[in-house]
């Protein structure tokens, strides 16, 4: 049997996990050893950090397998890079995997091929930050690690005294010890998924994408499909192949992030990995019909992806549970025909939620009608 190897092994990778298995594959995951489900549903589980690269690449060598993959995590994306690259296995080039995981070179990469960014600047501790070193920004601006997903060190200020403040705080949760800041973007916020193979492009679906907001903007659910009209998605697709163009991606998923302010489309990042949040491993496939997870498997084989549509279309959506209210709405649903599948849930609602990774579950929803969906996300 052929063996694939997954880098990963909580919630959000598990539904890769299961299709490999689905595909006939033997799955070798790697990940830290924390009780996560990918652990009991591998064939084969090695309690290794995804950071530690050689480690895995020794055993991978033995392995012999015919792809190495991962979904939903910039850092597993990079050890998968390096392990297809070791390995001559197919992927992307050194450099876009460079600039897709790292925001700084990300805006560099867009700016220099004469893709429209906001003002930008790149701080490190060792940085003198002062009013005069962003001279000609406007506020507010956005801090980011340049090198973390999942919202952890984003912070949206209105002046200098909170940027010092804030600057100091992502820095601490930066791998590299830099973030960037940049002007903000107004306007509602969209994600794009796609998929790449010989560097011929496929979209596959647009995401309504609902925050928290102001400071820290943690995602509270997504909608499939988008509320955009005919016209934009258009405008959209052409936007998001001309970026995948741009840093060269040539093969595999990839998620694209951008807002809409005043019919112009605005890019924020792009990740050359399937997003998280259950949006490519369920939604897609429940809003389009595309099997995503399948499609990743594939194109990490060398293969053309299977543009086949199967099964019914839905109006999709996940919700995040951040507190009781939230937990009482999953409960509501239970006995109803919308809920299509919900996690396991934190036991205690009490802790704030400061990132992506410290919200307490989620829940997935598939309704016949929009109206529908939207009565119990907004709920």
């Amino acid at each position: 049997m052929n063996s694939i190897v997954i880098i990963g092994a909580n919630d959000f990778q598990n539904p890769l996990i299961l299709k490999a298995k689905e595909m006939g594959y033997e799955t070798h995951v790697f990940a830290w050893k924390d009780g996560s489900i990918g652990e009991r549903t591998a064939d084969f589980f090695y309690p290794i950090s995804i950071t530690e690269k050689e480690k895995i690449l020794e055993i991978c060598r033995r392995i012999k397998p015919v792809a190495v993959t991962t979904i939903a995590s910039d850092l597993a994306n990079i050890t998968v890079h390096y392990l297809c690259k070791n390995l001559g296995l197919p992927s992307n080039s050194d450099h876009t995997l460079f600039v897709t995981t790292n925001k700084y070179a990300m805006r560099c990469e867009l700016k220099n091929k004469g893709i429209k960014v906001p003002n930008f600047k790149e701080f490190t501790s060792k940085s003198t930050i002062s009013a005069e070193s962003l001279k000609g920004f406007r506020y507010p601006l956005i801090i980011k690690p340049t090198d973390r997903s999942g919202s952890r060190g984003i912070f949206k200020v209105s002046n200098f005294t909170e940027l010092e403040e804030k600057i100091k705080i992502s820095l601490d949760l930066s791998f590299e010890d830099k973030v960037i800041v940049e002007e903000f973007i107004e306007g509602n916020e969209y994600s794009c998924e796609s998929i790449s193979f010989n560097g011929k492009h496929q979209i596959l679906a647009i995401t309504k994408k609902y925050t928290t907001g102001s400071p820290n903007f943690i995602e509270t659910g997504h909608v499939e499909p988008s509320d955009l009209s005919p016209d934009m998605v258009v405008r959209v697709k052409d936007f998001v192949c001309k970026i995948l163009d741009a840093l060269n991606i040539q093969t595999g998923p990839a998620h694209t992030e951008f807002k809409i302010n005043n019919n112009e489309i605005e890019i924020i990042e792009i990740g050359s990995r399937m997003g998280g949040d259950c949006i490519g491993s369920h939604l897609v496939k429940l809003s389009t019909g595309y099997d995503f997870l399948k499609m990743t498997i594939q194109t990490s084989l060398g293969e053309q992806p299977d543009m086949q549509v199967i099964g019914k279309k839905y109006f999709a959506g996940i919700r995040f549970i951040f507190n009781e209210n939230d937990l009482n709405i999953l409960n509501e649903l239970k006995n109803s025909e919308y809920l299509y599948f919900y996690s396991g849930i934190e036991n205690s609602m009490n802790a704030k939620v400061t990132d992506s990774s410290s919200r307490k579950g989620y829940f997935i929803l598939r309704c016949e009608s929009k109206e529908e969906l939207m009565k119990w996300m907004k709920k």
